[in-house]
């Protein structure tokens, strides 16, 4: 067995400056950076706001589906969810579509 020598301690690593707002916003000035960090508060509390308002709809899509299936149709209607689909691209465009996507696929299958 090889014995092993003790080393030296390591320095200690410095630690991180505190990021400023300006370099946590990619700002150039101070006023910008506020600018930016309030807006960023407020897409924050958007994003709480639409995820519950999806996280409602995947519930109330669920009462939809049960309805549906245990009155013998199917789990999906696929005219409905052009009718969707339409309504998303008419007011967001072509990537509106995309988003309806994603929010149907959230919303299948949850029975």
């Amino acid at each position: 067995m090889t014995a092993t020598t003790p080393t030296a301690a390591a320095p200690a690593a410095a630690a991180p400056a505190a990021t400023t707002r300006i370099e946590k916003t990619g700002a150039r000035t101070d006023e910008a950076a506020a600018v930016i960090g309030d807006a960023r508060e407020r897409i924050d509390a958007l994003d709480d706001r639409i995820i519950g308002l999806i996280q409602e709809r995947m519930a109330v899509s669920a009462v939809i589906q049960e309805a549906r299936i245990s009155s013998g149709g199917r789990r999906v209607n696929l005219a409905r969810e052009m009718e969707v689909l339409g309504h998303y691209r008419d007011a967001l465009g072509k990537p509106g579509t995309a988003l309806a996507m994603t929010m149907l696929e959230l919303c299948r299958g949850r029975i």
